[in-house]
């Protein structure tokens, strides 16, 4: 019996307040011991393609194989309109989302808001 997940995450590296590079940084690292990790066992690397990046199972996520995403409180365009906000973030190529995931919905006035383009993106 053959088992296939939507989605592989490798590393989720969060932390409340703002120090973004600080989660990047962490995320890199772990990302690298993976790497390493899978490296000395099996002597193969994360696969690459030159042409779309890192390919892993969710072919959305192609490219850099990274969704960053920020949870942020949005008053003023709750206010507006999720329309408008969606819009708004068509503009700077972001992807507003509900607190509760791809699906799950909004709660109140946050939002989890993260880079749309992840395809072919290195």
């Amino acid at each position: 019996k053959q088992w296939y997940q939507r989605r592989v995450r490798v590393i989720i590296s969060m932390e409340k307040g703002g120090d973004v590079l600080g989660v990047f940084k962490r995320l890199a690292k772990g990302i690298q011991a993976v790497g390493d990790s899978v490296q000395a066992e099996s002597g193969k690397g994360f696969m690459l393609d030159e042409k779309y990046g890192y390919v892993h199972s969710c072919p959305t996520n192609l490219g850099t194989g990274m969704r960053a995403s920020v949870h942020i409180d949005l008053p003023g365009w709750t206010a507006q309109g999720v329309d408008k906000l969606k819009a708004r973030c068509e503009e700077l190529a972001l992807q507003p989302r509900g607190t509760r995931g791809e699906s799950g919905g909004q709660t109140g006035h946050n939002y989890d808001i993260s880079n749309k383009h992840r395809i072919g993106y290195s």
